[in-house]
């Protein structure tokens, strides 16, 4: 199992948090998204993935791509360490909270939107800030509200989840761009908890052997 991930890929961070959740052995291939123009856009990659995307998994010579598919995929071939409800109406659940990060405020918040911003539209960096802390905050608010009728020690109940997944790449991409934290208690403490498991330390950027 190969996956070609980012250190700092929002992506990528949710697909290691599922593989060291899972305990799961795999190689790992850094794509560097920045250097050269970018290693995803390069035709060795591409033919990989045409979406110059991270991440990409590669399993049993099958390529897989698009992280929450990825997850899900891993999560049934793999059933240790769940990370999604039995019962279908609380898999609903934990889905929803998923997408309320991964499908709504990443995609908007991600490195070719920022680089669109900066670049073809010549933000200046304040501009730039401005867009991510009105997304993060209007995408948290929400979150806060969900979690205050969802949370137990995670953001679904007691057990991590896919939810959790979700919203650790969101929570260390909030604090990167400095956006205060102090109205999203449930949010944070839920956050903080998460930070004394072994996986989730393993699986943080700032540990990765690519990190900068």
């Amino acid at each position: 199992m190969t996956l070609y991930g980012y250190w700092r890929s929002s992506a990528s961070f949710r697909v290691r948090l599922a593989l060291y959740l899972k305990q799961l052995p795999f190689d790992y291939q850094p794509v560097h998204l920045v250097k050269e123009g970018g290693e995803q856009h390069q035709s060795a990659y591409r033919q990989l993935n045409p979406s110059s995307l991270v991440p990409t998994l590669v399993i049993d010579d099958k390529v897989m791509h698009q992280s929450l598919a990825i997850i899900e995929y891993l999560d049934e071939r793999y059933p240790q360490s769940p990370l999604l409800p039995a019962a279908p109406d609380e898999r609903a659940s934990v889905r929803a909270l998923a997408y309320d990060l991964a499908c709504e405020l990443q995609p908007v918040t991600n490195l070719r939107v920022l680089q669109y911003l900066s670049g073809t539209l010549n933000c200046t960096d304040q501009q730039r800030n401005n867009w991510i802390h009105h997304w993060v905050n209007k995408s948290f608010t929400a979150f806060e509200q969900r979690l205050t009728e969802t949370a137990g020690d995670y953001c679904y109940g007691d057990s991590v989840t896919l939810a959790d997944i979700c919203l650790l790449p969101q929570v260390y991409n909030a604090q990167r761009f400095k956006v205060p934290l102090d109205n999203y208690p449930t949010l944070t403490a839920v956050h903080e908890r998460l930070q004394h498991l072994n996986p989730v330390q393993q699986a943080r950027p700032e540990n990765q052997p690519d990190a900068q």
